[in-house]
Parts: C-alpha cells; sequence; structure tokens
C-alpha cells in the first residue's frame, strides 16, 4: 500500500482530493490593474492643490484692499483737517473787522465819511 493511501485510511474511508492553492497574485507587476488607493491620493492632492491656488487670488485681493482703505483713511483725515482750516478762515475773514479792514484797502469809506485823496507820499 503507499503511503497515500496509509493517510487516507487514517483520516476516513473516502479520499479526498487535495484542494489547489490559489494563484498568487505579484504586487510589483503592473498587469493593467488601477492601483486605487494610490489614484485616490493623487487625486485628493490635487484637489487640496487647486483649492490653495484658487484662494491666492482673493487673497492678494483682500490685502490690497486693506492697505487701500489705510491709505484712504490717511488722507481723509488731511482732507478733513484742511477743511476744519478753510472754514475758520471763511469765518474770520466774514467778521465785521476784516471786512472793514479790506473796504479801506480797496479805497472804500462808510456812509456819512468823506474820502480825502492826497498825492505825492511815497509808500
Amino acid at each position: 500500500m503507499s503511503t497515500r493511501a496509509q493517510t487516507a485510511g487514517h483520516r476516513g474511508s473516502a479520499a479526498r482530493p487535495r484542494r489547489r492553492p490559489a494563484a498568487r497574485r505579484n504586487p510589483g507587476s503592473a498587469s493593467g490593474r488601477i492601483k486605487w488607493d494610490r489614484v485616490g491620493r493623487i487625486v485628493l492632492v490635487l484637489v487640496i492643490v487647486g483649492l490653495v491656488f484658487s484662494y491666492i487670488g482673493p487673497l492678494y485681493n483682500l490685502a490690497k484692499t486693506y492697505r487701500q482703505a489705510g491709505a484712504s483713511k490717511v488722507q481723509l483725515h488731511q482732507v478733513q483737517d484742511r477743511h476744519a482750516q478753510l472754514e475758520r478762515r471763511v469765518r474770520h475773514v466774514q467778521s465785521d473787522a476784516v471786512l472793514r479792514r479790506e473796504a479801506r484797502r480797496q479805497g472804500m469809506v462808510a456812509p456819512g465819511e468823506q474820502a480825502w485823496v492826497v498825492n505825492g507820499i511815497s509808500e
């Protein structure tokens, strides 16, 4: 009797056929299989890079607008100071004393006064 028959007799009366081992897949071969985990990671990285690039323009515009707003505030304060200065000058010029002095400088006389012209005086 062969050793195979003897071992078969020990397990039971019926001989079972042996199962063939599964074929090994070579993990390093590029046999047309798509590695979805790698594709997923690459797509994720590309999406993140795209999002970062899409935020660069608006962030640049935001920073530029912030700087312009600061410069505009400085200019606004300068213009407001100049406006206040001119308002004070207008109030001063419209006072009675200044109006009388300017009128006399231009040769005008007040009602009831007589005007005299003196020639030959050097200024």
